[in-house]
Parts: C-alpha cells; sequence; structure tokens
C-alpha cells in the first residue's frame, strides 16, 4: 500500500518564520488597492509574476492529484498580481462555504510561492469562476448600498466579508459619486460601512 501526502508549501508553519501576509492576511493590502496613499509600490515585472503563478499552479495540480480531482489549471497575470484559474466539474468542494475553503486554498498556494521565492505574493486563487460569479453579487449589493445611503442620507453597514469581498465592494463605491467606504472591525467579522461623502 502505497502512501500519499499532501505536497509542503511551507516547511514549518511556525508563525515566525511566514510572511506577514500569511499571519495577518492580505487585509489591508487587498483593501488598499483602492485606496491610494501617494506612494507607489515596486511592481514586480511580468516574468517574475507569472512565475509566481506557474508556481502555485505546480502546488495546486500536486493538490488535485492527491484529492483525485479533475480541473484544467491556467496561470496568467492580471492586473499586476499572479493568477492561477481551476476549471472543471465536481470543484466546489475547492470552493467551500462562501469562499472559506478558497482562501485557504489561496493561502496555501501563497506559502508555496513564498517557500520557493522567499518573497510574499499577491497571488489569486479562483475555482470554477467563484470569484468572476462572487464579483457580480458584491457589485449587486454594494449598489444597493449607494442607493439606500443617497435616500436616507445614513451609513450603511454590511455583513462581514473576506478581504476579496471587501475589495470588491470598495472598487464599486469608490467608483460612484457622493458617497464613501471604509472597513472596521476584526477578522472574521470585519465588515464595510458606506456612507455619504464628506
Amino acid at each position: 500500500m502505497t502512501e500519499t501526502s499532501i505536497p509542503s508549501a511551507e516547511p514549518s508553519l511556525d508563525e515566525e518564520n511566514l510572511p506577514t501576509s500569511a499571519v495577518d492576511g492580505e487585509d489591508e493590502a487587498e483593501e488598499k488597492d483602492t485606496e491610494s496613499t501617494g506612494k507607489e509600490k515596486k511592481a514586480a515585472g511580468e516574468g517574475e509574476l507569472f512565475a509566481q503563478s506557474e508556481i502555485a499552479a505546480d502546488y495546486i495540480e500536486g493538490l488535485l492529484d492527491i484529492l483525485d480531482y479533475d480541473g484544467d489549471i491556467d496561470e496568467l497575470v492580471s492586473g499586476g498580481r499572479p493568477v492561477v484559474e481551476v476549471v472543471g466539474g465536481r470543484l466546489q468542494n475547492l470552493v467551500g462555504q462562501r469562499g472559506a475553503t478558497l482562501e485557504a486554498l489561496q493561502e496555501l498556494a501563497r506559502l508555496a510561492v513564498f517557500r520557493q521565492t522567499g518573497a510574499p505574493s499577491r497571488l489569486l486563487l479562483d475555482v470554477g469562476g467563484y470569484r468572476a460569479t462572487r464579483r457580480k453579487e458584491l457589485a449587486a449589493v454594494a449598489k444597493n448600498a449607494v442607493e439606500k445611503v443617497k435616500e436616507h442620507g445614513e451609513p450603511v453597514r454590511l455583513e462581514p466579508m473576506s478581504a476579496f469581498e471587501r475589495k470588491c465592494v470598495h472598487d464599486v463605491v469608490n467608483a460612484m459619486s457622493g458617497v464613501e467606504s471604509e472597513s472596521e472591525g476584526v477578522e472574521p467579522n470585519r465588515r464595510i460601512i458606506v456612507r455619504p461623502a464628506d
């Protein structure tokens, strides 16, 4: 009988050895993408970003093999960040409830990249088009909140969301006039407040 093991993303899951994004999540980095601070970050070259997506794709492919899941894996660079997309049937278990499993897999893939490159990654993992579908749902939620704020002039508090979900909402709200958004609270109960702009 052969023994299989899950591919190792990091030799030690000691918090001292992990990049900041692995310990604290990428909450602030995800959201700050929409809140310009005037400081330009040194952007990684496209080749370097694509190499990160290849490392992550290899890691995810190893997991799919162990789990005996079939899926096509695409590596690309989009919006200045490495992206890995997994497409196929029977993948819902890799997404989990409200994307919780997907977020965990994304963090493991980021750790795999960190292990090989020594640098934190802003890798985005998507399974079965979940993120694209969720973006559309969140755009509707954000527009609804904006309408309520404009109609009543009172702030609207949204339900707790992941960093990815909050960024989607911030993007929609920031594109509209007369309103602004900010996050409050701590994980896992961090949420967005949409309010009239000052």
